[in-house]
């Protein structure tokens, strides 16, 4: 393991930025989601600090990256989100199907699509949720009804997950959502009019993708390695049955930077999908979030520079100002948790950005690494990135007024941190 001895420890590391990266290789390519942390940085955080390593966490892992690339490279992974989009797609890229399968169930699949078009008639339920006809055509919801009717048919549980993986990311781009956008806004009803996505074409493609992308990934993943998905919410705890005190090597993770209601809304971004999937409890993602829609009250953390941030936040909106102790109240159980479990001179990576609120930037790298020390860690360093390919929002409403935007999180943030 080789931790880097620069001065100063916080530096602007151009190469860190990886511009003309293909950031979709392997079964990274599968589904689109908010904010996710490029594989290439995951990739390079292990290779430089996380050799002759066995075990990974990632505490918030969305779609899987830090896990992908952990499998790859031989070190056994574990994740947990309280998205179930999330934990269904990081599931199935880190599981392997037989191609031979695999390929089976997609021409099953075309041959289906087939046998429609020539007039086959199959008995599918629509489903029933909120506003289902403002977010889809009609056209388009009778063929993603049928195209899920063929996903229940499968008994296979890996083909049926890999199925649905390339079927919510259908559903997303098929449906009248505005293009670019997490929050659900809906297109201009010029744009609808002339919107008419062929769904069973887009399905295909995707499937044919995916199954390319996971090609790729068997030949390159380690066998010995292995990846396992759950649903706990490490705020709260992080069940010992599952990780047990001391016994991780290395957390490589992007956690939440603020609440999702002023940030990332991670919830509102899956919603069509869960619906459609039929996930239990599907809208309530952005509630269970860091920050998310609990009883707030002032505190002081005990942090210089958290505290000081958080006086000047309340100065400008006390009331605004407890959405942002609400989260770093979450945030702050959270790495209290996250620290019982890394080993003894184990290493934290946290890929993290500074968003502004009212107007005043947050040093969310900075308050990271505080909180840290006061679970026994030493500082490594910290790297300083431009964001050019994350997907993610590159301005908000600081303000919470419409209309109102700022500038926020161009840059991220690589903080390491060793356990002592």
């Amino acid at each position: 393991m080789r931790l880097k001895s620069k001065t100063p420890k916080k530096y602007r590391d151009e190469s860190w930025d990886y511009r003309k990266a293909d950031t979709k290789p392997y079964t990274h390519c599968f589904h689109s989601y908010p904010a996710m942390m490029i594989p290439q940085i995951a990739g390079r955080i292990l290779d430089e600090y996380a050799q002759h390593f066995n075990i990974l966490f990632d505490p918030y892992c969305g779609t899987a990256t830090s896990l992908v690339e952990a499998n790859i490279r031989g070190i056994n992974a574990i994740g947990t989100d309280i998205n179930p989009l999330a934990r269904l797609i990081a599931k199935v890229k880190t599981t392997i199907i037989p191609l031979n399968l695999l390929d089976n169930y997609i021409e099953e699949f075309n041959n289906f699509i087939l046998s429609i078009k020539l007039g086959k008639e199959v008995n599918t339920e629509i489903p029933k949720f909120k506003n289902i006809d403002y977010w889809f055509k009609k056209e388009t919801i009778i063929i993603l009804s049928t195209i899920r009717y063929f996903i229940e048919m499968i008994k296979d549980k890996d083909i049926l997950n890999f199925f649905k993986v390339a079927f919510s990311e259908t559903v997303r781009d098929v449906s009248l959502t505005r293009n670019g956008e997490f929050k659900l806004y809906r297109m201009p009803s010029k744009q609808i009019e002339k919107f008419n996505p062929d769904v069973y074409s887009m399905m295909f493609k995707k499937l044919l993708r995916n199954r390319s992308g996971m090609e790729k990934y068997i030949y390159i993943k380690k066998n010995n390695s292995a990846s396992y998905i759950y649903d706990f919410n490490s705020v709260y705890e992080i069940p010992k049955e599952i990780i047990s005190d001391e016994s991780i090597d290395i957390i490589l993770t992007s956690p939440p930077y603020g609440d999702s209601k002023t940030t990332v809304a991670y919830g509102q971004f899956s919603r069509l999908s869960n619906q459609w999937l039929c996930f239990e409890k599907n809208n309530e993602v952005d509630k269970k979030a860091m920050g998310g829609f609990r009883e707030r009250e002032y505190k002081k953390f005990n942090i210089e520079i958290l505290d000081e941030t958080i006086e000047k936040i309340g100065e400008k909106d006390n009331k605004r100002v407890l959405d942002v102790i609400s989260f770093y109240n979450d945030y702050e159980k959270s790495i209290n948790n996250v620290s019982k479990v890394i080993r003894k001179n184990g290493i934290v990576a946290y890929v993290v950005g500074n968003r502004k609120v009212k107007g005043i930037e947050i040093p969310n790298d900075k308050i990271t690494v505080e909180l840290f020390k006061k679970n026994g860690f030493n500082y490594v360093n910290t790297i300083i990135r431009e964001i050019p390919n994350k997907r993610m929002p590159k301005k908000n409403s600081p303000t919470n007024e419409a209309g109102k935007t700022d500038n926020t999180m161009n840059c991220e943030y690589i903080a390491i941190m060793k356990k002592r």
